[in-house]
């Protein structure tokens, strides 16, 4: 079975939109009185009362999402200001943050031991907790012009992306795409120079999908020399953009309107093109919550060898907020904590669907993000 090609790229003008629906509710609220709009599982906010600026950077994959999130939540907290820089990458929002430059980082994994341990000096004992505030995928893109509709294994991946395969009419590629006429190209990568939790998350799934291909440690740096490697992912998404027979990996909301392949989910005949239900269908069957020892804390452990339905996109990705327990100025905190709490609402998740085609957070996992954020002061 082969299912097609969903592009879910929305525009910030939704944003706007949403926005101004939120407005017309409740003053007070998260919600809109709209009966199409889900009630938030954020607790009531009181827009008016909130000033200040809010300084936060990281994740290239949830730009258009906070920049979504941003235009809604000012448009009705009419004192605050939001600056999030997407520069940075997941490894440089963490890196900033940690060195008291942020408020919350944006991150596409969560803090590593030893950063959950650096963080007590900025947050006290209490550590940091990271929030999964953004659900979407990885998306495999190519540039191969008269091949519209490619397939390709875990196995094909990583022999690509680890220059095994080097040209596209590779017989391995040649039988998932039986149908597909192969031109004799080379194959170019495309990756990220940039510590990226993009290629944390894509090399996790290499990992643990093929072991015995895919040999190096799943790491925020890619490991392999030889690769055309670019900063941030819309370095990637252009780069493959501009040059024929042209491979990379990018979050799916920054593509554009770059081909992306049809996934194989497990050892089957089915391969899965991106979609937001196929991301949380795979985020239900494969992410659990890690006990990191930091009260609250919602870091999640993704066994991409549990996605084996057909209803499922084989690599989801898992995106956060990440911020402090005990903020060393208390209205700080307020502020912040307001903020994620909603764009951790049922608004803030449709906001974010609808200008970054992501799939919403499970409801679960919301109501738990809004009783972690209870313990931030």
């Amino acid at each position: 079975m082969k299912l097609k090609n969903v592009a879910a790229v929305g525009t910030l003008a939704l944003a706007t939109a949403l926005a101004l629906s939120a407005c017309s509710g409740s003053s007070t609220g998260g919600t809109t009185t709209d009966a199409a709009t889900p009630s938030a599982a954020a607790p009531s906010i009181d827009f008016a009362s909130l000033s200040g600026t809010i300084t936060a950077g990281g994740s290239s994959a949830q730009a258009n999402a906070e920049a979504a999130w941003i235009t809604a939540f000012t448009a009705q907290a009419k004192g605050v200001t939001i600056n999030y820089d997407k520069s940075q990458g997941s490894g440089g929002g963490v890196t900033n943050w940690l060195a008291g430059s942020y408020d919350f980082a944006g991150s596409d994994s969560p803090l590593k031991d030893d950063q959950q341990a650096s963080s007590q000096a900025i947050c006290g004992a209490g550590g940091a907790l990271n929030l999964p505030v953004y659900l979407d995928g990885v998306a495999v893109i190519y540039n191969l012009p008269g091949v519209t509709d490619l397939n390709l294994s875990s196995a094909t991946i990583a022999k690509i992306f680890s220059l095994q395969i080097t040209t596209w009419n590779d017989p391995a590629i040649a039988a998932e795409n039986p149908d597909a006429t192969l031109p004799a190209t080379a194959i170019t990568t495309v990756t990220r120079s940039d510590g990226s939790g993009t290629t944390t998350n894509f090399t996790n799934y290499l990992s643990q999908t093929q072991p015995t291909i895919w040999t190096n440690a799943p790491g925020n740096a890619w490991p392999i020399a030889g690769s055309s490697a670019q900063q941030g992912g819309s370095g990637v998404v252009n780069t493959v953009k501009a040059g024929e027979g042209t491979i990379g990996y990018a979050d799916h909301s920054a593509i554009g309107d770059l081909t992306s392949a049809n996934i194989q989910v497990g050892t089957g005949s089915d391969y899965v093109p991106f979609s937001a239900e196929g991301a949380s269908n795979a985020f239900t069957a494969a992410a659990t919550t890690k006990d990191t020892g930091v009260k609250g804390d919602l870091a999640q452990s993704v066994d991409y060898t549990k996605i084996t339905e057909a209803d499922a996109y084989p690599i989801p990705l898992i995106s956060y907020q990440i911020l402090c327990t005990t903020f060393a100025d208390e209205a700080q905190g307020e502020l912040t904590k307001a903020f994620v709490s909603y764009v951790a609402s049922d608004q803030g998740q449709q906001i974010a669907a609808k200008n970054a085609g992501s799939a919403p957070i499970p409801a679960d996992m919301l109501a738990e993000i809004q009783t972690s954020l209870e313990l931030v002061k």
